[in-house]
């Protein structure tokens, strides 16, 4: 595992488009779509990444309280699984029904939507307003596995919060930091 940082992506620029199946139902799932939401929030996990273990359980609070409020949010895995096995699709059905996801969780086994969004780690966040533009990325919180700092989503929250309200998101925003997208080799 080595720690990575996101690459902080330009606020402001309108969200790469992707289909990717959401793993539980076999659906597409369309990124943007026609359908109207507040915010997106668009989530880079995996099943193996001791950060995103660190944090799935307020993930899945915060997920469920903000879905309620009109939140679109998509959960997708781009690890190589081939020599992450722990990542497979099977395995993150397991987890999807473990934590019962209210969001697909989709694997992106081209990894190009990981490098249309130029994701680097495990968990990493990115909020789109109702119009597709990025208006945060980064991190859930300062929490990190023993750092003895409580695992809230402050940030996250507070980002998803401003977007709801149509107010404007603080430009200080935070990487997100993790483990390392599992690259495959490129031939």
């Amino acid at each position: 595992m080595a720690y990575t940082e996101s690459k902080m992506l330009e606020l402001g620029i309108k969200a790469p488009s992707f289909t990717l199946n959401d793993i539980l139902t076999g659906e597409p799932i369309h990124f943007p779509n026609a359908q109207s939401h507040v915010a997106s929030l668009i989530i880079f996990m995996c099943n193996h990444c001791p950060y995103v273990i660190h944090v799935l359980a307020e993930l899945d609070r915060l997920t469920k309280e903000y879905a309620g409020k009109g939140v679109r949010i998509i959960g997708i895995n781009s690890n190589d699984v081939s020599k992450y096995p722990a990542d497979s699709p099977e395995n993150m059905a397991k987890l999807a029904l473990e934590y019962q996801f209210i969001f697909p969780y989709c694997y992106d086994e081209s990894q190009e939507v990981a490098r249309s969004f130029d994701a680097a780690c495990t968990p990493e966040f990115y909020v789109f307003d109702q119009n597709s533009m990025l208006q945060y990325r980064g991190r859930m919180d300062e929490s990190r596995p023993g750092n003895q700092i409580p695992v809230t989503g402050s940030d996250l929250r507070d980002a998803l919060d401003c977007v709801i309200d149509q107010t404007p998101v603080s430009k200080v925003q935070y990487p997100s930091g993790g483990c390392n997208i599992k690259w495959r080799v490129r031939e």
